[in-house]
């Protein structure tokens, strides 16, 4: 069992995947942090510093007690969260998109680089060592 559970695990295939999963967070991340630090200040600034997040409909107000401590919490649908979101799908998308459109185009330009000329085939190599061998 652990033979083949070695085998399993020494494939390809799930290499490619352990690699794959471990590159796509490390690029999550790099791209949350240029979707939270660089772009959202700039979709603020031209949104007049609003802060979505602070955008909500109260459904029902919190109660407090007399002492200051919380008996219900604040009931609220929080929309402007919900915009922020999407807002960061979009960017997330759009630079995901530049990124695999980069790499398509190196990858293509690697591809229609001009091949190594054909040296000699098998049976020319093997009649030319026949044809030394005779001499």
């Amino acid at each position: 069992m652990f033979k083949e559970f070695k085998e399993f695990i020494m494939t390809g295939n799930v290499v490619d995947l352990a690699v794959a999963v471990i590159m796509a967070g490390a690029i999550g991340a790099v791209v949350k942090g240029f979707v939270s630090n660089i772009v959202m200040p700039v979709v603020g600034y031209f949104t007049g510093g609003t802060d979505f997040n602070d955008k909500k409909i109260i459904l029902s107000e919190a109660v407090v007690d007399a002492t200051g401590k919380v008996v219900t919490p604040e009931n609220a649908i929080m929309w402007g969260s919900w915009i922020n979101t999407i807002v960061n799908l979009i960017i997330v998308g759009f630079v995901m998109f530049m990124i695999v459109k980069a790499y398509n185009k190196v990858r293509k330009k690697k591809e229609e680089a001009p091949a190594a000329p054909a040296g000699p085939s098998q049976e020319e190599l093997l009649a030319e060592i026949r044809d030394l061998l005779k001499k």
